[in-house]
């Protein structure tokens, strides 16, 4: 049978051969080598630029490649989606990205999950089911009922560790931001954030395309040698699929014991935000951008978004300015919206701008 190897680097400190060990700390200038507890160390610091082999003592420190077997990717199958919710309420980028998580399976024919963690959340985690998810697994005990990093970091490990997804797609709301960093960690494999495109390769690679430097350019990456592959995808990026009349897949419930969910954190009360109308969920939208030269007349912008039953967004310039709230912000630092109408008072259509607006069904640019 043949094995497949890869090639992993690493740095071997010879420590008998150190004769000065606290002068050795300075030869990186990423601070990557320590001494602790009597000897040099190579923390995580490290970028493998080997000026310590060249300009150390010689025989100190040593580049070393070791051989190690290739990634299996057949023991990882399916792709997961991390239901993401408030007291049991879904978030809609749950069905949007397992929208997304649908569409990605017909190349490669994976099952496809939804991750649900909470506390009593069993009748509403049956809800995923007429979404066309092939499983739902739910870890329902009190100790979820309040979002705490440490508990449910370990619920979203065991889940992985049981599973073995191949891909697992997290909304970029304000818990996802936290969790999928940390999860992602445990496993030693990469997160994308902020994704804008999704393509699945037929070998299960997963190609995630998001803005980089400032919007100028579109990344492509991909995950080839680890899994699984962490994507973080935005609110309103992707479409919801149909709900179904029929319940399909099945519920399957799962629980952590107690050492695993504890947590250095207390909830002691929590208390609701009053709501408000997000520009996420507008359908018309009213843009003032740098041409506003008044902020005398964002009051039209503010009346014409009024008279439409609309919402009023704008660019970063007027929000440095102050004219409009940061919630208002649409494009790469602000928000992601897809509304019906989009009224652009003059924008200039920048990238960082358009980033934020692509799915917008009629644009109107004044």
């Amino acid at each position: 049978m043949e094995v497949l190897l890869t090639m992993k680097a690493t740095i071997v400190i010879h420590q008998q051969k150190a004769q000065d060990p606290q002068e050795l700390t300075r030869l990186c200038p990423f601070g990557a080598i320590v001494y602790e507890n009597g000897k040099l160390e190579i923390n995580a610091a490290c970028r493998m630029c080997k000026l310590c082999v060249k300009n150390g003592p010689a025989g100190v420190f040593e580049f070393v490649e070791m051989q190690q077997p290739l990634l299996d990717k057949e023991q990882w199958r399916g792709i997961a989606v991390y239901v993401e919710h408030t007291g049991g309420s879904i978030h809609p980028v749950t069905y949007e990205l397992i929208g997304k998580a649908i569409e990605l399976n017909k190349t490669i024919g994976h099952p496809v999950y939804a991750l649900f963690i909470g506390s009593q959340i069993k009748d509403k985690a049956r809800e995923l089911l007429h979404w066309g998810v092939d499983a739902v697994y739910v870890y329902d005990q009190p100790e979820f009922a309040f979002f705490r990093i440490e508990p449910y970091s370990a619920a979203f490990e065991d889940f992985i560790s049981l599973v073995k997804p191949s891909t697992v797609l997290v909304g970029g709301t304000s818990v996802g931001r936290s969790l999928a960093p940390r999860v992602a960690a445990r496993f030693r494999s990469g997160l994308t954030a902020d994704c804008t495109r999704l393509e699945m390769q037929a070998n299960s690679d997963l190609d995630q395309i998001r803005p980089a430097f400032g919007g100028n350019i579109m990344a492509h990456i991909r995950t080839p040698k680890h899994r699984p592959q962490f994507a973080k995808v935005r609110y309103t990026i992707f479409s919801a699929p149909p709900r179904k009349d029929v319940l399909g897949g099945e519920l399957i419930e799962s629980e952590l014991p107690a050492e695993k969910v504890k947590s250095n954190s207390h909830v002691l009360a929590t208390e609701n935000k009053p709501p408000v109308v997000k520009i996420e969920d507008a359908q018309v939208i009213v843009v003032a951008g740098r041409g506003v030269r008044k902020q005398q007349d964002m009051a039209m912008i503010h009346t014409l978004a009024e008279r439409l039953s609309g919402q009023v967004a704008a660019t970063r310039p007027l929000i440095e300015a102050g004219w409009a709230d940061a919630r208002c912000q649409i494009g790469l630092s602000g928000r992601t919206v897809s509304p019906q109408l989009l009224i652009a008072c003059g924008v200039s259509g920048s990238v960082q701008f358009t980033a934020g607006m692509t799915g917008t069904h009629h644009i109107v640019a004044i």
